[in-house]
């Protein structure tokens, strides 16, 4: 990899004309005013705890799909991605692969029990067959800390994406755009609840997949349409050669890269299932027909944009040199963007100035409308699991639970704050892998084994939740991820003592081996009338909500 030349670009939007700066302003700001009329507006239509939570359940499949791709086309697909895929090559298109076989685990085993079980929650299934206020607690809890961690990608992406735009490279002001997104994310979900949310997202998604084909297309332009001349640009211009599109420049340079590659993919694909922010959107639609449709119309509209992906980290490698990349964001994030602005004729032209003030401006539209579904996930954990059922024991209010719900969004979103203004320069795909990891340890095993084991006991939910979350989170905390490396969080401390940077290889496991174990030590004898309840409405929608 080319050294990092900050004189080379210095952030490239930084020497834009001022008149481009007030065109990415205005961009910036036209999109702000509209999502937040739609949130107000929405907000006036949010009367009840079903329309705060679950939008009323009145969104129809396809609706809810293009919302689910807004969701979960997050800036670690748009930003991330591209930015791997730059540096690294084949092995940064693996994220790609990942992140899209994941939905068929979503599809097959979660999307249509889960509709049929639950009300708002995660919680509202676990609890189902088991001792409330203890689950209910477990899930709450896994669901904030899985919530924080994908924030803290958003939150990074926000955070480059727009100093790269505003010229701002001091710490201090990129602490600030990071502040100003929690700020605006904490408005979203408080006034405008799921409908606002979820209305949001769909904007959002159509934007992404606009932009998206455009750089798709002009870049495919610029190569005559001919992959094979794109890949060998980008080959020849990473300074690596045939190796840029062969395994192991990232993942193979030694045993502990090749296990890590093992730990990522098994994360990627297992986490989605688990994630909360995606697992609330099934309670969204009338029917769990309406559930699986939504999860079909999302699996083609994202199959579309990671094929993208591809075009736009390649690009990106054909038309930049690494050491531009790296001058801009030390982990890539900024490569599409880049590539928008090159393909548009360079930052000293009209057209590269509007092209990277249109795709930045979607990249923000794609941020905001991820944190802002993953904070209504978190808050709604905690007002309807923690403080309606297990503090309040079911005798609080809608109205009380409610005002919970946003009094917990701000409390998330100023954690999210804080922990996004260190997390800045981490590279946002790999950060959301180990969101991937965290949700795969503790929420997947609990869901499958309440879904589909009838001797599984709230104390086997209790062990799998909390040993997963534990084992997931300690050993990112001791990984390179957090200290050891020029890349990590704390890149001057040293206490990296688990090699790898994503703990799913070990965490995952460890979550079903604990669900399994505790069940088996439980005294507690499963209710199997229950298990028979449950089974006849996770398949059927009998007495579904």
């Amino acid at each position: 990899m080319s050294p990092a030349h900050p004189a080379v670009i210095e952030l490239a939007a930084a020497s834009d004309a001022s008149e481009h700066r007030t065109l990415i302003i205005s961009l910036f700001a036209a999109f702000v005013v509209a999502t937040l009329f739609i949130t107000v507006w929405a907000g006036r239509q949010t009367k009840s705890a079903a329309d705060f939570y679950a939008g009323g359940r009145q969104f129809t499949g396809f609706q809810n799909g293009l919302a689910i791709s807004g969701d979960y086309m997050s800036a670690a697909s748009f930003l991330g991605i591209a930015g791997a895929i730059a540096l690294f090559g084949y092995d940064g298109f693996l994220y790609s692969i990942g992140f899209l076989v994941a939905w068929l685990v979503a599809l097959l085993l979660v999307a249509e029990p889960l509709r049929n079980s639950g009300r708002y929650t995660m919680g509202d299934v676990l609890a189902y067959r088991m001792r409330q206020r203890p689950v209910r607690t477990a899930a709450g809890t896994s669901t904030i800390v899985v919530s924080i961690f994908y924030l803290l990608a958003q939150m990074a992406g926000a955070g480059v994406l727009v100093s790269l735009l505003l010229g701002i490279t001091s710490d201090a002001g990129k602490i600030l755009i990071v502040a100003l997104v929690g700020v605006l994310m904490i408005v979203y979900v408080t006034i405008g609840g799921m409908k606002g949310t979820t209305w949001v997202q769909m904007v959002k998604a159509v934007l992404l997949i606009t932009g998206t084909i455009l750089i798709t297309f002009l870049i495919l332009l610029k190569f005559n349409f001919n992959v094979s001349d794109l890949l060998g640009t980008a080959a020849s211009n990473s300074g690596k050669g045939s190796a840029f599109l062969e395994p192991g420049l990232k993942y193979g340079v030694s045993g502990t890269s090749k296990l890590d590659f093992i730990s990522l993919g098994i994360a990627l694909v297992l986490g989605t299932a688990g994630l909360p922010h995606i697992l609330i959107r099934f309670y969204t639609v009338p029917t769990a027909k309406a559930a699986r449709k939504s999860v079909n119309w999302a699996i083609g509209i994202i199959g579309a944009f990671y094929l993208m992906t591809i075009v736009l980290g390649f690009g990106a490698a054909a038309l930049l040199k690494p050491g531009e990349i790296i001058a801009s964001n030390k982990a890539g994030n900024t490569a599409a963007p880049l590539a928008a602005m090159e393909i548009g004729g360079g930052g000293d032209s009209t057209g590269g100035a509007i092209l990277l003030a249109v795709i930045s401006a979607v990249a923000f539209a794609t941020i905001l409308a991820v944190v802002a579904g993953l904070t209504l996930a978190s808050s709604s954990s905690f007002a309807h699991d923690i403080y309606a059922n297990v503090i309040r024991k079911g005798k609080a209010t809608e109205k009380e639970e409610m005002k919970a719900a946003r009094w917990s969004t701000v409390f998330i979103g100023i954690v999210s704050i804080a922990l996004g203004a260190l997390a800045r320069d981490l590279n946002v795909a790999g950060l959301v892998a180990l969101a991937f990891a965290v949700a795969a340890s503790a929420n997947l095993p609990t869901i499958l084994y309440s879904l589909f084991w009838k001797r599984f006991t709230t104390q086997g939910a209790l062990w799998s939740i909390y040993g997963g979350l534990i084992a997931a989170v300690g050993l990112v905390l001791f990984s390179p991820v957090v200290s050891g490396k020029p890349s990590s969080m704390f890149p001057d401390a040293n206490f990296d003592f688990f090699p790898l940077e994503n703990p799913g290889l070990i965490s995952i496991p460890l979550g079903f081996l604990l669900g399994w174990l505790g069940s088996l030590l439980s005294k507690e004898e499963p209710d199997k009338g229950k298990y028979a309840e449950l089974e006849v409405k996770s398949l059927t929608g009998v007495g579904a909500h």
